[in-house]
């Protein structure tokens, strides 16, 4: 009885009425058009919509940073009123900018200044960073591998404060002494001679806290819990000129590092700004601190090649150096012992350590200086 049940097309006209002549038949697929070569992909539209909006996104953020940043510098600037250039107070913001600058970025990178330490004394004691850091990681924990942090904050940040708010200072004097002719004329002889004088000070407050750090980083396990500890413990056994006696390499290491690092740093900022279009004062705050590191990571780079024999002998003149033995005697013994090509063991490391230091102190001293209302060092 095969009436009693609906067709095929009964069934179809029921459920689809709005196609008026019956069953929909097939259409022919469409054909696809071709794409140009300088036409764009249309699969990739949506991966360009959404860089597009991060790039959005990342622009209102920094948008929205500089605002705050200029807001938080018109009230940290109105609070310490106006700051005349070469006045007490701009040497004061100066002194400050450099403690910052040098006691946080020294801090951060103890990790690789740790390495460095350990392979200047012993060469052997591991074969890379990333080896050295997995074997202190599962000897002592992440705390481990920032042995001596301490010291270094301490230390450097005190450094920093005299080296950057001294030279500052010294270049003043110096240039005030030479005339405005002859500043000119001789200006790399002026910021040799201001930041050897600013160096010369800033060792003397650096000394106790890097014959701490040294120690510290150099005998496994450390041999004090911490900087107070440390300086009573030398203190203790070898007196009072136990922390001083690495200042004549610390000198030897730190006076040749900063002449280059502030005369190198003045000779590239004044090229970039040379050889950019327009002057220095069209640039903004971002692009004039993009320069500062740029420039001050070069330099850092020189640095650390004119400075690391002396860091190798610093290293092992605090870790080495017996109670009472005559420092040219102590140097004569190191050298015979690890030989000229000993002097530049850990070099690559201190290349990346000090090229990243010197761009980073840079880049954060000048920031600092902007936050201030002050201008920019170079150039």
């Amino acid at each position: 009885m095969p009436f009693l049940f609906p067709t095929q097309d009964t069934l179809h006209n029921v459920f689809h009425p709005s196609v008026p002549f019956g069953r929909r038949e097939a259409l022919a697929p469409r054909s696809i058009p071709q794409r140009t070569p300088l036409q764009a992909r249309a699969e990739l539209f949506p991966t360009w919509s959404v860089v597009d909006d991060a790039k959005k996104k990342a622009e209102a953020l920094s948008a929205e940073a500089t605002k705050e940043f200029e807001k938080a510098s018109a009230k940290a600037q109105a609070k310490a009123g106006t700051i005349e250039l070469y006045s007490a107070k701009y040497y004061a913001a100066c002194t400050f900018g450099g403690l910052l600058a040098c006691g946080l970025t020294h801090t951060a990178v103890t990790p690789l200044d740790l390495v460095k330490c350990r392979r200047q004394v012993d060469s052997k004691m591991y074969t890379g960073n990333f080896q050295a850091w997995g074997k202190i990681g599962r000897a002592e924990g992440f705390r481990g591998i920032y042995t001596g942090w301490g010291p270094t904050f301490f230390g450097y940040s005190a450094q920093g404060a005299f080296k950057y708010g001294g030279y500052e200072f010294f270049k003043k004097q110096y240039a005030d002494l030479a005339g405005p002719e002859n500043a000119a004329k001789y200006k790399t002889w002026l910021y040799l001679t201001a930041s050897a004088s600013a160096e010369f000070i800033a060792d003397i407050a650096l000394c106790p806290f890097e014959a701490v750090k040294v120690r510290m980083q150099t005998t496994i396990p450390p041999f004090a819990k911490g900087t107070f500890d440390g300086i009573s413990t030398i203190t203790a056994k070898e007196g009072f000129g136990g922390l001083y006696k690495g200042l004549y390499p610390l000198w030897g290491r730190q006076i040749p590092y900063t002449m280059m690092k502030f005369a190198s740093f003045e000779t590239i900022v004044e090229m970039i700004y040379d050889r950019l279009p327009g002057q220095k004062s069209d640039y903004g705050k971002g692009a004039q601190t993009a320069v500062s590191f740029t420039g001050g990571y070069l330099a850092g780079i020189l640095c650390a090649i004119v400075s690391h024999p002396a860091d190798v002998m610093v290293s092992k003149l605090n870790a080495n150096r017996a109670p009472g033995e005559a420092f040219g005697a102590a140097m004569g013994r190191i050298y015979k012992e690890i030989g000229f090509g000993g002097l530049w063991n850990g070099l690559p490391v201190r290349i990346v350590m000090i090229g990243t230091l010197t761009g980073l102190q840079w880049m954060i001293y000048d920031y600092f200086k902007i936050f201030m209302g002050l201008p920019t060092t170079g150039g």
